[in-house]
């Protein structure tokens, strides 16, 4: 089954170019029959070359009923947020998170340092292993500090705009930190996001063994999604991906609706 769970649209993503009319026609054509739109939603965002910040949340709410009436039965829409972290957000984020009636809700960190990994002139300057090992820590804290969230997303965002060839995120950069990362996730019952973006920039699957150990350690839920900003991406990888994840002896895929979990197999 074809899922995408994390979508954004020009109509309330800045950095996006997709309508929601072009969304809906190339989900359909391609066959995925669950999807996620989760606008960027970044409180009190530090970064000035940054042009994310928020939206009006009842103004989404009112423009996804529109959506969702227009959506054909083959393609189920689900209305989803991507809130960015940061350490002092925490609580507005769980705050937030509940003014609406979201199906599902991303938590990410897109900050490296104060700075959106996108625009640092840094973090690509620092060894693999350190940045690695810190991106990953931040996304412990960020999992054990909020709990009105479904799915961490993008957990090897930081190397997704490294231009270095051949390098992938590593579980043996940081297995301590990867491992703090899983257990705080499976212990909340947080699903983890594999996001094939990355994939497309750096030309390579996630490392089997980050997957390998999530499932070691008793996880069990696990997003699928292309992270599209662009019509074009709608369904970058997502059938190869899903092949990638039975190979690694991933049984099920899951979303989010009304905040439950759904699961369907592979």
């Amino acid at each position: 089954m074809l899922t995408n769970t994390h979508n954004h649209t020009c109509h309330f993503s800045p950095d996006a170019h997709t309508t929601i009319d072009e969304f809906i026609e190339n989900a359909v054509r391609l066959g995925i029959k669950v999807a996620a739109i989760t606008e960027h939603y970044e409180y009190d965002n530090p970064d000035p070359d940054d042009n994310i910040q928020t939206f009006d949340i009842k103004e989404y709410e009112k423009e996804f009923r529109k959506w969702k009436k227009k959506c054909p039965k083959e393609l189920e829409l689900l209305m989803g947020i991507e809130f960015g972290y940061q350490t002092h957000t925490a609580s507005d984020i769980d705050r937030i998170a509940s003014t609406a009636p979201f199906d599902i809700v991303l938590l990410s960190n897109h900050l490296f340092r104060g700075v959106d990994v996108f625009y640092s002139k840094e973090v690509y300057k620092l060894p693999v292993k350190q940045r690695h090992a810190e991106y990953v820590t931040k996304l412990s804290e960020m999992v054990e500090n909020c709990n009105n969230f479904d799915v961490a997303a993008h957990y090897d965002y930081v190397n997704k705009c490294n231009k270095e060839p051949g390098v992938n995120m590593l579980y043996q950069d940081c297995p301590k930190e990867f491992d703090r990362f899983f257990e705080a996730l499976i212990a909340k019952e947080k699903a983890l996001e594999i996001n094939t973006s990355t994939s497309a920039r750096i030309n390579q699957m996630p490392d089997p063994e980050v997957i390998k150990r999530y499932l070691a350690m008793g996880g069990r839920l696990i997003t699928l999604s292309s992270d599209s900003h662009v019509k074009e991406n709608i369904g970058l990888l997502i059938p190869e991906m899903r092949e990638f994840l039975i190979s690694l002896g991933v049984k099920e895929i899951c979303w989010f609706k009304d905040r439950k979990v759904v699961t369907a197999g592979l």
